[in-house]
């Protein structure tokens, strides 16, 4: 089930009502009516792969039943274990199989010793890289003894499987959202009124930014040989909007959503683009996974302890890892390099954490020494995301070469020039907004909070209008499904 769906739209109302009017004095009925919301809100895309999600959620709920009690180290790292080696078997099937398959046959070919073998057509479950790390990082912090085993299997299956978060994140941590499960919950207006704002917020970045975007996007990219170097520019640009409109959409969303529920989710996104360097970006963007790697990953690897040499490695693997969780393509570990590679002149500086406050503080306009910053770490990372949107390497850097020749000097032009003007406009002002609220949760949280109640419900009325104007007749699901 879409989001930006009519089947969302009827589907969100009732929940909501029976939630908070009909199992509100009843903590295990609420918990257990958000179970069987999640299943059908998952089993909406296809009910066979429920299955997989019940499955870890009792290896996972069984493992830390067993961890509770046990003192014997060699028992413990055997019940963790099990947990990562079932989680990660189920994520490396899934999603990983045929590419292993297809590079061993291209490596044995081209050692002289061609062999046969014939790949599975699996299709992908659906936010499986998603409730996979969400649920490892409740046996992990268990085996830690960072956090006290559940004995409540209802309202475990209520943390894997919450449905405003389930297949695109935020990436939960079981130390945040678990607990949330064990406590009464109750209605809190202004918890709710932010939370509707929130969802207006991420429709609005999906379907007027992302979506508008996207359709220039894959113009562009999937034609590519047939347009200059200042039209991939472009390409790419538009790329860059459709990937943040429609990603960080989702999770204003999932946690505006989780809000009219009374829950609180970790923040995704810290508007990114207004980043001055490459380590601030990766602090600002898909925070929930890179904080998973930083946890679970880069400290255990040893951090940034160590020598030069220990730091560099650690650096490169988290990045790579993350390229590689992000999809089976070479592209996205190139796209994982391209960021590490970035990030090594800050490392070896010392600077990757010299801009951790917010661009500009109490300041309308950026200093020029920002201003270029900012501009310098979009133009990187508009870069890297070409590698991200290509269909192999070969695609990117056929991209890149034209990008880089002559014909960037040209005028841009392709297919849908009217669409492209006005969805940069768009972009403009939807820059301009984000730009206003940088110092909020998310940027329309306070905007308009001065002005009388016509004037603010008139901004609202707008965004509505837009978001109905530019909703596309079929539905259109959201980037990261596909991780």
């Amino acid at each position: 089930m879409l989001f930006n769906s009519i089947d969302f739209a009827i589907f969100l109302p009732i929940v909501f009502i029976l939630y908070w009017f009909v199992v509100d004095k009843d903590l295990k009925l609420q918990n257990l009516l958000i179970v069987v919301a999640s299943y059908v809100f998952y089993g909406w895309w296809d009910w066979r792969f429920l299955s997989l999600i019940l499955f870890s959620t009792l290896v996972d709920y069984s493992m830390g039943v067993l961890l509770k009690d046990e003192e014997d180290k060699r028992k413990r790292k055997l019940f963790l274990s099990i947990s990562i080696l079932v989680n990660l078997g189920l994520l490396g099937f899934f999603k990983y199989y045929n590419f292993f398959l297809d590079n061993f046959i291209t490596v044995f070919t081209f050692l002289g010793h061609p062999i046969k073998a014939q790949g599975l057509n699996i299709v992908l479950p659906v936010g499986i890289s998603f409730y996979t790390f969400q649920t490892l990082s409740y046996t992990i912090d268990v085996y830690k003894r960072k956090l006290e085993p559940t004995k409540d299997l209802i309202a475990f299956m209520a943390f894997v499987s919450f449905f405003p978060q389930l297949v695109a994140g935020p990436i939960e941590r079981a130390t945040n959202l678990l607990p949330q499960f064990y406590k009464k919950r109750t209605f809190e207006y202004d918890k709710a009124v932010n939370g509707l704002k929130q969802i207006l917020w991420g429709l609005f970045k999906k379907t007027v930014i992302a979506d508008n975007a996207a359709q220039i996007a894959n113009d562009i990219f999937n034609n590519s040989v047939d347009y200059s170097g200042s039209t991939l520019v472009l390409g790419a640009l538009f790329f860059a909007f459709q990937i943040y409109g429609d990603f960080s959409g989702y999770s204003d969303i999932a946690i505006g959503t989780s809000r009219l529920f009374g829950f609180n989710l970790m923040r995704n996104f810290n508007f990114p683009y207004f980043s001055r360097d490459i380590a601030e970006f990766w602090r600002r963007w898909h925070i929930s996974l890179s904080t998973w790697f930083r946890d679970y990953l880069y400290i255990p690897l040893g951090g940034s302890r160590g020598g030069i040499g220990m730091k560099i490695r650690n650096i490169f693997i988290i990045f790579i890892v993350s390229g590689f969780w992000h999809g089976a393509n070479w592209t996205f570990i190139v796209w994982g390099m391209l960021n590490a590679l970035y990030y090594m002149p800050l490392l070896l500086l010392g600077k990757n954490r010299a801009n951790t406050n917010t661009v500009a503080e109490g300041k309308y306009i950026p200093s020029i020494k920002e201003f270029f910053q900012m501009t310098l770490t979009f133009v990187l990372t508009v870069l890297a995301w070409i590698f991200f949107r290509a269909e192999n390497i070969g695609h990117a850097l056929s991209y890149l070469s034209t990008i880089f020749s002559k014909s960037l000097l040209s005028m841009p032009y392709f297919n849908k020039m009217g669409k492209g003007l006005m969805t940069i406009i768009l972009i403009l002002i939807f820059m301009i907004i984000e730009w206003l609220g940088r110092d909020k949760q998310f940027a329309i949280e306070e905007i308009g909070m001065r002005w009388n109640r016509i004037t603010r419900w008139f901004f609202y009325a707008i965004i509505i209008f837009l978001i109905g104007f530019y909703m596309q007749t079929t539905e259109t699901p959201f980037i990261y499904f596909q991780f």
